[in-house]
């Protein structure tokens, strides 16, 4: 155990341990309703997407691609480490051994990572295929802590039975008569093309 915790906090292992700390971190905040998972695909993170493109990995959120990368690039560098400790580099050959590895372990996760996003691409282009429009007057659940005007998710079922991940969004004045949180259901009536967000309401009975 002792040389698995050396090996992780090695360069160049110790840069994608904190990177995939961030990433876990990210996640749990996502599972508790602090974050989104597209929340990188905003118009204002528009360099973001291009990049994510521009690598292959486009067609899935940022978020997913960068969790893909992240994780691969931090196993093949703890492989990497693991084999230059064996040699017994020291000094300027091992950071130089290092550097090698680091970029070897970006450059495999980036191709690994691409192999797992082609798959994943037909569901978020059926999510994408769906008429926005046909989700109007339509209940949901909402899978978030809370619901504001800026932020919420909520799961929504569609005619035809399958079920996507919807951002919604509640204004200030149905926000004081009746907030929404995790569990609550609530009915879409207004589709916001801006923001590829829906607005919706508390459903009664909440």
């Amino acid at each position: 155990m002792g040389e698995f915790f050396t090996a992780i906090l090695t360069f160049p292992t110790a840069l994608f341990t904190f990177a995939l700390l961030v990433v876990a971190g990210f996640w749990l905040l996502v599972l508790f309703g602090g974050a989104e998972t597209d929340m990188l695909d905003g118009t204002e993170s528009g360099s973001a997407i291009s990049g994510s493109d521009a690598l292959g990995l486009g067609g899935v959120p940022v978020t997913v691609a960068v969790t893909g990368v992240v994780a691969l690039s931090w196993f093949a560098s703890l492989i990497g480490t693991v084999v230059v400790g064996a040699t017994g580099a020291t000094g300027i050959v091992a950071i130089l051994a290092g550097t090698v590895v680091l970029v070897v372990a970006v450059v495999a996760a980036v191709a690994g990572t691409r192999l797992v996003v082609i798959p994943l691409r037909r569901f978020f282009r059926e999510d994408a295929r769906l008429s926005r429009q046909d989700f109007i007057g339509r209940v949901c659940v909402v899978r978030t802590g809370h619901v504001d005007t800026e932020f919420g998710q909520a799961e929504l079922t569609s005619a035809d039975g399958s079920s996507a991940i919807i951002q919604v969004r509640q204004s200030a004045l149905h926000a004081v008569a009746a907030p929404l949180v995790r569990g609550d259901s609530a009915v879409v009536f207004e589709y916001d093309p801006a923001t590829d967000a829906f607005w919706v309401a508390a459903l009664e009975g909440n």
